[in-house]
């Protein structure tokens, strides 16, 4: 199809809500549209959005806003929301934010050409779709990079935390077939990309649903077949985490020994009363296992303050376990009450208060990453180039312990040349600013070999 018309693709919010962007994106590749990144020459722009929490709502909104700026100098721009944030308050977007041309749910996707025809034909339309209807093949024009790319393995959610929204955004949880997910991956280790990161709302319980069983293990086993240097792993749910897990975690070279675990919270009380499955001794069990299991294991993991039933004694003791446990990457998040969900009714700690604990967490984090990268001076690691940069005179790129746009760099020197990536091996002499920095090895290898 012949189309003159240039599309701005901005993405807010997680790796999965990027995955859709690039479904979209090669969408309308495939209908002929153009793109650009310069809103003053687009003829449209779609803002896929996040609202899981009131923070990503915000961010929405204000880059709506800041979007709608640009119609001073291109005055036919028009503008689509698509994602979360559409899906979930679709109505008062049509209401309340007349700058706002057309909406499109997390149900509706597969439906962006349509949507954007529309659009520049002068209407203003709104979808959403079914969130819950099977997965669909369709081709991604990925984006982030040569490098590195995400892989998403499922949708949806079926765990019904307390405090969570997601199921009413994304359905319940639905995998891909085993075929889907493997030919995609070979389309993706054939045009170069070196790191393959796994991404669902909760990867530990690809299969059930179409299978009959979890079925991750024998899925990482073939994908590790694959041209692939690393395997990344993004969200494991702690009870579904088995011995045959984590001895292929362990095993396998290619999947990097980093571990991205939400658990929200240490406290018997709080996870009970926010539906999370297992308990804190539990957790505590599986992350002590999991670190004499896998030498070298760096842990992540997210933690909400504020949740109902946090006073100062859950509090003190979630903060025990961080300095107890010592894990290398932690994010914490205020408790943000979101209508429709149980905890949102339930009596909760004053904003102000969650908010003071989130930096408390943070501070102790910061000391906690700190003894971390001071245990790593004089370690030799494997990095992986992702550019230079001038003004520091400097490579950097990102450790085996650094998953992409959520954790730090490496900085490093070399007297060879090194290209972006590269896998290089560094020796860490310093740290500055909670990063670490070294000096490069000789045995520069782009090969993988």
């Amino acid at each position: 199809m012949n189309n003159s018309s240039t599309v701005a693709m901005i993405s807010l919010g997680c790796p999965k809500n990027l995955v859709n962007s690039e479904e979209m994106l090669a969408l309308l590749q495939d209908a002929g549209y153009a793109f650009t990144d310069d809103l003053a020459k687009a003829d449209a722009v779609i803002i896929n959005t996040c609202a899981f929490i009131e923070s990503a709502k915000t961010e929405a909104i204000e880059k709506i806003l800041e979007t709608a700026s640009y119609r001073e100098e291109n005055p036919e721009l028009k503008i689509i929301v698509s994602g979360c944030l559409a899906q979930r308050y679709a109505d008062d977007i049509r209401a309340e934010l007349p700058e706002v041309d057309g909406i499109m749910g997390t149900g509706s996707y597969s439906e962006v050409v349509s949507v954007v025809e529309a659009v520049l034909a002068g209407d203003k339309p709104t979808r959403r779709g079914a969130i819950s209807a099977p997965l669909y093949d369709t081709p991604r024009a990925v984006s982030t990079g040569p490098n590195w790319a995400y892989l998403r393995i499922a949708e949806g959610c079926d765990n019904r935390c307390a405090y969570c929204v997601i199921p009413s955004l994304r359905g319940k949880f639905r995998s891909r077939t085993k075929e889907s997910i493997l030919e995609e991956a070979r389309l993706l280790a054939a045009s170069g990309v070196k790191e393959l990161i796994i991404v669902a709302q909760d990867i530990t319980r690809y299969g059930i649903d179409l299978y009959g069983k979890v079925c991750l293990t024998e899925l990482l086993k073939e994908l590790c077949k694959l041209d692939f240097r690393w395997v990344r792993l993004h969200y494991l749910y702690p009870e579904l985490i088995d011995d045959e897990l984590i001895d292929e975690i362990a095993s396998e070279d290619k999947i990097v020994k980093y571990l991205d675990i939400p658990i929200q919270h240490i406290n018997d009380t709080i996870l009970r009363r926010m539906n999370r499955r297992g308990t804190g001794e539990e957790i505590r069990a599986l992350f002590k296992k999991l670190r004499e299991r896998i030498p070298g294991l760096v842990l992540r993991t997210s933690l909400i303050t504020g949740l109902p039933g946090e006073g100062e004694a859950e509090f003190e003791e979630l903060c025990e376990f961080l300095k107890e446990y010592k894990l290398e990457r932690v994010g914490a998040f205020v408790f943000s009450p979101e209508e429709g969900t149980r905890a949102a009714e339930m009596e909760y700690p004053d904003t102000e208060i969650a908010r003071e604990r989130a930096e408390r967490v943070a501070e102790l984090q910061s000391r906690i990453m700190d003894e971390y990268n001071d245990h790593c001076l004089g370690e030799t690691m494997e990095a992986l180039c992702e550019g230079y940069d001038p003004d520091e005179g400097s490579y950097f790129g990102r450790t085996y312990a650094d998953s992409p746009d959520v954790d730090g760099k490496i900085w490093f020197t070399s007297e060879q040349h090194v290209k972006t990536g590269d896998f290089v091996r560094v020796r860490i002499v310093d740290t500055y600013d909670g990063e670490l920095v070294a000096i490069a090895e000789d045995d520069i290898d782009d090969d993988g070999e």
